[in-house]
């Protein structure tokens, strides 16, 4: 038997240090269970479908769209799009606001 002076300093117990991490882990799930509760392209328990445009009309313009359990990613690339096509009709704003198509060479 070994006796013990109370000026002895007592060794560390190495399950100390482990509980600490666990609380340390704990505070930090905490804080992101927070964030994606107040962001709402974030929560996957959100049923509000979410568009978020990000520096618009900038070249790094970004756009995230939430449709239920979708996310999609847009980022814009800083060129001007273009492409290959003809005109398929023309569009009148009424004046109560609505829009109306008009085909071109459809019945003519």
């Amino acid at each position: 038997m070994s006796l013990k002076l109370l000026h002895e300093p007592e060794t560390e117990d190495p399950i100390l240090s482990v509980v600490n991490l666990i609380d340390i882990f704990l505070v930090i799930i905490a804080a992101l269970l927070v964030t994606v509760a107040q962001n709402p392209v974030l929560n996957p328990f959100s049923k509000q479908d979410v568009t978020v445009i990000t520096d618009p009309g900038k070249p790094t313009m970004e756009m995230v769209i939430k449709k239920g359990e979708k996310i999609e990613r847009y980022k814009a690339s800083g060129n001007i799009g273009q492409g290959e096509g003809a005109k398929a009709g023309v569009a009148y704003r009424m004046k109560d606001g609505s829009m109306v198509y008009v085909p071109e060479g459809e019945g003519q």
